[in-house]
């Protein structure tokens, strides 16, 4: 009879070691798997922003003559994509603009908050 209660008493010890030592793995892991998923969206974060400065510079920077529907069009899709209030009201200070020299503060402002995303 107390070979039996000890038995019990020794597997209900090891049980209650494997689930504290299970419940620690499993914290461990969820806080590990919070960073992979926020680094992951800083990344596609980056990413848009990457295409939308590309698609920048190509449609608007190098562009010579007014810009087509359709490259404004996937400009402003792609900037809506990247989800930065600051990029996107700067991008409708752009698309607003009058003046040669506003015009050239606010695409350097754009290409600042571009590179500081990235950077990030």
């Amino acid at each position: 009879m107390q070979k039996i209660k000890l038995v019990i008493i020794i597997t209900i010890f090891l049980l209650a070691t494997a689930a504290i030592g299970l419940s620690v793995e499993s914290f461990l892991l969820a806080k590990e798997l919070n960073s992979v998923k926020t680094s992951l969206k800083v990344q596609e974060t980056n990413v848009k922003a990457v295409i939308f400065a590309k698609l920048f510079v190509d449609k608007v920077l190098l562009q010579t003559g007014t810009i087509s529907f359709e490259d404004r069009l996937q400009l402003e899709n792609s900037v809506r994509d990247i989800n930065d209030p600051q990029v996107f009201t700067e991008w409708q200070k752009l698309t607003a603009s009058k003046g040669d020299a506003e015009t050239q503060q606010i695409v350097g402002n754009i290409i600042k908050l571009l590179i500081n995303k990235i950077s990030q």
